[in-house]
């Protein structure tokens, strides 16, 4: 088989695909002959070395994979070989092949095709969880994301309002904005105007006849955050789920006194080792709100497996809109 392969970390630029031996799966995993690969934002670190996980070079990377089963190991139990299924792997995705656990696959349903679901990993079991176990929403509620022409950005905007909620995207530009308004978004903020950590505030009270919002998922971080922090109503609630500005934010503890604010973490992979039920429940939900027409991927870039350097820069020049898949 082909995939990327990591032998040190460096820029995009600097890794290459190259042929590999087929992956055997092992107890309680499954081999997927992949068909669309999804690419997100931690890939790209992951290769310079930036992420917080740093894998046992050589390594393949990648998170999000959409394929046919083509072999099983001892002890796999839901899945059988010829399943449609989505694959969410710590790494190992970008390649012809991928031997995954079984308890990080999931059939696909009906009618869905490889790239919607490739684009449908991660990012969407990520922002239910934030939202509805992190977040604590309850329907009806004023939420805030942002980063909302993203690809956490925007299942969010899905999501929240599949789910009732008031959505107000906040994003850079008009495009991505527009793209959030486009996906079932109430209102949409600038968040690339100057001193954010005021003018964010009155945006959102602007839209919320000065209530502010209950809940704020953000991928962002930096400014951003800090400013939302301030756009929160009494018993708010703040999921940070990454630090796409490059600047992890730093808060004082007492300012949570002030309006009995809540502030809490999404990782996703903690989720899949320590309650792996809540990720089994949140993608039961989504195959379950997409199938009704309530959340649908929006796949803006598809790029063939060759194109990988080319589709992983788009996020360091802050290009990306939605999702980007490689196709196989």
């Amino acid at each position: 088989m082909r995939g990327v392969v990591i032998h040190e970390f460096g820029p995009i630029d600097s890794h290459e695909i190259e042929d590999l031996p087929d992956p055997v799966p092992g107890p309680k995993e499954i081999l997927i002959d992949v068909r669309v690969i999804g690419l997100n934002f931690p890939d790209t670190l992951m290769v310079q070395g930036l992420y917080q996980t740093k894998p046992d070079r050589p390594f393949v990377p990648g998170r999000d994979a959409a394929g046919v089963v083509s072999a099983i190991g001892d002890e796999v139990t839901r899945l059988k070989v010829d399943d449609r299924v989505i694959a969410q792997v710590r790494w190992g995705a970008y390649a012809e092949k991928v031997a995954a656990p079984e308890d990080r696959c999931f059939a696909m349903p009906e009618g869905m095709d490889f790239i919607g679901a490739a684009a449908m990993g991660t990012v969407y079991p990520t922002a239910h969880i934030a939202l509805m176990l992190r977040g604590q929403y309850s329907e009806g509620e004023r939420v805030l994301v942002n980063g909302a022409g993203g690809g956490i950005g925007l299942a969010s905007v899905q999501i929240a309002k599949a789910k009732g909620a008031v959505v107000i995207a906040g994003d850079i530009t008009e495009e991505k904005r527009r793209l959030a308004l486009d996906n079932g978004a109430d209102h949409a903020i600038d968040l690339s105007i100057d001193d954010l950590r005021k003018n964010l505030r009155h945006q959102v009270f602007a839209v919320t006849d000065d209530h502010g919002v209950d809940v704020v998922l953000d991928p962002v971080g930096g400014d951003v955050f800090d400013g939302s922090l301030r756009a929160l109503a009494y018993f708010g609630r703040i999921v940070t789920i990454g630090y796409a500005s490059g600047r992890i934010p730093e808060v004082k503890a007492g300012y949570f006194n002030v309006k009995s604010l809540t502030m809490s973490g999404m990782g996703l992979d903690m989720h899949f080792r320590l309650k792996p039920e809540t990720v089994d429940d949140a993608m039961a939900d989504l195959f379950d709100l997409y199938l009704k027409g309530k959340v649908k991927p929006a796949v803006t870039g598809t790029y063939p497996f060759e194109q990988f350097k080319t589709a992983m820069n788009l996020f360091g020049e802050r290009k990306t809109m939605g999702k980007t898949v490689l196709t196989i």
